[in-house]
């Protein structure tokens, strides 16, 4: 029987903050909270406000500033961003393991928001001005599955879930990857680069319309989700195949501060 060997046989979690599980079950119970009081329909109140608000105050300068500043949340370039980060890094280390976050955060991002999106089947705000034109009422509610799937992919914000996703894996390979060059990254910018994209891109999907309010509360709450459960993985323990030899080397993830 082939062996299959990591840096440990233990495979302890690595820790977070909050630590525990409980706020975990929080986020999730919230984002189960949220679907089921816009499947019985309430929250459209809000969303309905919101986003006339958001109509009502944007003129064209702010509408282009909101739509460069939202690029932060694209899934696609984060997701080649990461992944050339990791190559870079496991080119540099000489390990594989650096490639492994930006794969398992691709895996897990691809069969929960995608899944989610079309299962819960909700138009977007600007669906009564540009096709199925939708009218404002009909642009409401969820489970709409006799309209075509790309026009009822609203819900939960996809661009809101993935910046959190991919920020954090990204945050995770900054510190070793300026290791590499004999540097170390300041505490506050890897904060900075988990918290502030992904704020400015749940901000810009609202205010541009392309999301209900609801949408971008549900992304950024599976979002956090995910990015905990990444978090937690030992990517250091994780068993891989003894033919790797050498390039089964740990990486030093930590960050300093």
């Amino acid at each position: 029987m082939r062996q299959t060997s990591g840096v440990r046989g233990d495979l302890r979690l690595r820790p977070v903050r909050p630590a525990g599980w409980w706020f975990d079950g929080l986020l999730l119970a919230s984002v189960v909270a949220i679907t089921v009081a816009l499947a019985s329909g309430h929250l459209f109140g809000l969303d309905r406000a919101v986003a006339d608000w958001s109509d009502e105050h944007r003129p064209t300068a702010a509408r282009w500033v909101a739509m460069t500043l939202n690029l932060l949340g694209q899934g696609t370039p984060l997701t080649l961003l990461a992944a050339g980060l990791g190559v870079l890094l496991a080119l540099r280390l000489r390990s594989v393991r650096p490639i492994l976050p930006p794969v398992v955060a691709f895996v897990l991002t691809f069969f929960t928001i995608g899944p989610l999106k079309v299962w819960t089947a909700r138009p977007a705000p600007s669906a009564s001005v540009k096709e199925p034109f939708l009218s404002p009422e009909q642009t409401l509610p969820l489970f709409q599955h006799d309209l075509p799937v790309r026009f009822a992919q609203s819900y939960p914000s996809g661009h809101v879930a993935n910046a959190i996703v991919w920020y954090g894996v990204l945050a995770l390979l900054l510190a070793p990857l300026v290791r590499t060059v004999g540097r170390t990254v300041p505490p506050r910018l890897v904060t900075v680069v988990r918290v502030v994209p992904p704020a400015v891109v749940f901000c810009t999907t609202v205010y541009l319309g392309w999301h209900w309010l609801t949408d971008s509360i549900a992304g950024l709450l599976l979002g956090l989700l995910l990015d905990r459960l990444l978090r937690r993985v030992p990517w250091d323990d994780l068993p891989l195949p003894r033919r790797l030899g050498d390039w089964r080397r740990p990486v030093d993830w930590s960050a300093p501060g």
